[in-house]
């Protein structure tokens, strides 16, 4: 093959890779305004519904004031009806979000995080353990992985980490996922923070169901003498529960943490037939709550046998 041949053919080699490339960008850049257009088509859907929401409620509210007009009899319960349908469809239309992020974009920035503490920690050979400690200050908790199960626990308030290497601590603090959770259902509290098991996590469960919309469902199995409650949870929105630091969990370490001021020790394990996964908290219990946590169960005993 002469030496011109083999130059043609290497023009026309060439004159493919670029017409490859051509076509393969031509193809990312309608990708790329296809994704544009499916975002945009699911944000005014998602506003779309606010507004009809909005509409409907303020439809309600003007009939109920019409009908008060017509129906004296009635016309205070009318009337306030008709206020709240008002009020209600003027603060939904409000306080419609500018902008919706789906779940699976939240569960995909979360994975690749989860990802790369986990290798960190599996790296500098740290235990399983999740130790949730709280810092004394409006700092609040804080994520301890021990290289060691320690007998004593740290003063995280004095290690600024991420990694410890003190002799008797080593191993990584952290600023928990939930920790920024937490402090937003703290300010959406319409009361205070319970200080006790039982009403603490009956407002964990609702903030992750209602307000933050984590998981379809999540109950709780309070066991307070012995210092341990137990979270069914139900279809998270970020996948596996049972990964680093997974949101879930960690806002439920760091509320019973906050709550209780003790240390918690974070378990996650698979679920059962009625939910997912189940995640467990631990703490410390002195003599005095023990006993006070079994009686105030043998009273709750007692009060339901005598209403059987």
């Amino acid at each position: 093959m002469s030496d011109a041949d083999r130059t043609e053919m290497d023009a026309d080699r060439a004159a493919e890779d670029d017409g490859d490339r051509l076509e393969l960008a031509a193809r990312a850049e309608l990708l790329e305004a296809e994704n544009e257009r499916l975002r945009s088509e699911y944000a005014r859907a998602r506003h779309s519904q606010y507004r009809r929401t909005a509409a409907g409620l303020a439809l309600v509210g003007v009939l109920a004031g019409l009908a008060g007009l017509l129906f004296p009899d009635a016309r205070e319960v009318l009337f306030a009806l008709a206020a709240v349908g008002l009020f209600g469809g003027v603060l939904t239309h409000y306080v419609t979000p500018e902008t919706f992020v789906a779940a699976g974009v939240g569960e995909r920035i979360y994975a690749a995080m989860a990802t790369n503490e986990a290798a960190i920690a599996e790296e500098l050979g740290l235990t399983d353990d999740r130790l949730y400690l709280p810092t004394g200050s409006a700092e609040g908790m804080r994520l301890y992985v021990p290289q060691r199960t320690p007998d004593e626990l740290p003063d995280v308030a004095e290690h600024s980490g991420p990694i410890v290497t003190d002799p008797d601590h080593r191993g990584l603090v952290l600023e928990p996922t939930g920790a920024a959770l937490f402090e937003s259902f703290e300010r959406a509290l319409s009361g205070e923070l319970a200080t006790a098991p039982e009403p603490l996590a009956t407002q964990l469960t609702d903030g992750l169901v209602e307000q933050f919309e984590l998981a379809d469902s999540a109950e709780s199995d309070v066991d307070a003498a012995s210092g341990r409650v137990t979270v069914a949870i139900v279809d998270s929105a970020f996948g596996a529960v049972d990964r680093f630091d997974h949101p879930i969990a960690s806002f439920l370490a760091v509320g019973f943490g906050t709550g209780l001021e003790r240390p918690i020790r974070l378990e996650v394990a698979a679920g059962d037939d009625r939910s997912d996964w189940l995640v467990t908290c631990r703490w410390e219990v002195g003599t005095d709550e023990r006993q006070l946590a079994e009686t105030t169960d043998s009273e709750t005993d007692v009060r339901a046998d005598s209403r059987e």
